[in-house]
């Protein structure tokens, strides 16, 4: 079995587990989780367990419970059989999105990152705005993003498209490989050494799973073909998982995403559009949206063809996305706020009826 050190133990999750150690209880990696039951690696060997019922009964969200790659006390029960999580040390950063559907709640994809493989195939659902959208999410889990250009095997033009991706995605490192035949995979080794941890992101049909099987050396994940008319995949990858490499490394796969919305991207949209940030110093107004405002030097670099029209909409996209969910929490944070003063007010006559009596 790997030891703490391999599987991504350091100093600051040594000092957070002090508070929960003691007998029966040992630190864990959670590999899996699927219906509310985790799959943990120890140094003694994979453990299931489950979270203890005032953990769930505590958390304010899905957000506070166990994610795959945390680290966690975890307290062994009925000889062994038995686990327990007690506790999820605190966490170096995370991928967040908000939960698909209508609820306004953060989803953890993967925690304790280091390195974001931000996977897009190049073959027909080759699509540069998406990357954008991964990326914004990506700036804000603190873990280096890097966008991995899968399927070269397949691409007309790859040094055109890693051009493209680059100029739009500054800084970011970009790499062209092919899981088919294995090509450019010698330039993944960098992020992938001992107790580093990289998680792969991505559409359906990009190949993470393929990637994944071919760092481990042999086929431990499920993968299926694309469709033919536009190469979009089905789900291969049905739960994120975290599995460690014969090189040290470990990576998590997760599953294509019907629904990658934002979550608290104000930041990260400003680091991800640097280039209209940029241009928008130049705006008459400070607080210029770039949408119809007069003076607006973003809509005069549209204008002129100095900001692509393509970026300039995915642009106010994202935006108006952060604003409308935004608008929602604040709604739900009121509703909240009501709901808790009215217990409030129960509790307090409540109270003046018995000292009535």
């Amino acid at each position: 079995m790997p030891s703490l050190h391999d599987l991504g133990w350091n100093d600051h999750f040594a000092r957070a587990y002090e508070a929960f150690a003691g007998p029966g209880v040992l630190p864990g990696r959670v590999a899996l989780e699927h219906n509310h039951v985790y799959r943990v690696i120890t140094e003694s060997g994979e453990r299931l367990a489950e979270a203890t019922g005032r953990m769930k009964h505590l958390a304010e969200g899905r957000h506070e419970l166990p994610a795959v790659g945390d680290w966690v006390a975890l307290r062994i029960e009925d000889a062994g059989d038995r686990a327990l999580i007690k506790a999820v040390l605190p966490r170096l950063g995370k991928f967040s999105r908000k939960s698909a559907g209508e609820w306004t709640d953060e989803q953890v994809v993967a925690a304790n990152i280091d390195t974001v493989f931000l996977v897009s195939g190049l073959d027909g659902d080759f699509n540069p705005r998406r990357i954008e959208r991964y990326l914004l999410l990506a700036q804000q889990s603190l873990a280096r993003p890097v966008i991995i250009l899968n399927k070269a095997d397949l691409a007309d033009d790859v040094a055109e498209a890693a051009t493209m991706i680059g100029d739009m995605a500054k800084g970011v490192p970009v790499l062209a490989i092919s899981a088919a035949d294995g090509r450019g995979f010698e330039a993944l080794q960098p992020y992938l050494g001992v107790g580093q941890t990289v998680a792969l992101l991505g559409s359906s049909g990009a190949g993470k799973s393929s990637i994944v099987n071919r760092l481990v050396g042999e086929a431990v994940l499920p993968t299926r073909s694309v469709r033919e008319s536009d190469s979009r995949g089905r789900h291969a990858s049905v739960h994120r998982q975290l599995i460690a490499l014969p090189t040290g490394g470990l990576v998590i796969d997760t599953p294509g995403m019907r629904e990658l919305q934002l979550w608290g991207t104000e930041q990260a949209l400003a680091e991800t559009f640097d280039d209209v940030a940029a241009i928008g110093e130049r705006c008459r107004f400070r607080d210029c949206r770039h949408l119809k405002e007069p003076g607006c030097a973003v809509k005069g670099a549209v204008t002129d063809g100095t900001l692509d029209a393509l970026r300039y909409d995915s642009f106010v996209k994202l935006q108006d996305e952060r604003a409308a969910l935004e608008r929602r929490l604040d709604e739900r944070a009121l509703l909240e706020q009501k709901r808790a003063s009215k217990v409030i007010g129960k509790a307090l006559k409540s109270m003046q009826k018995d000292r009535g009596r």
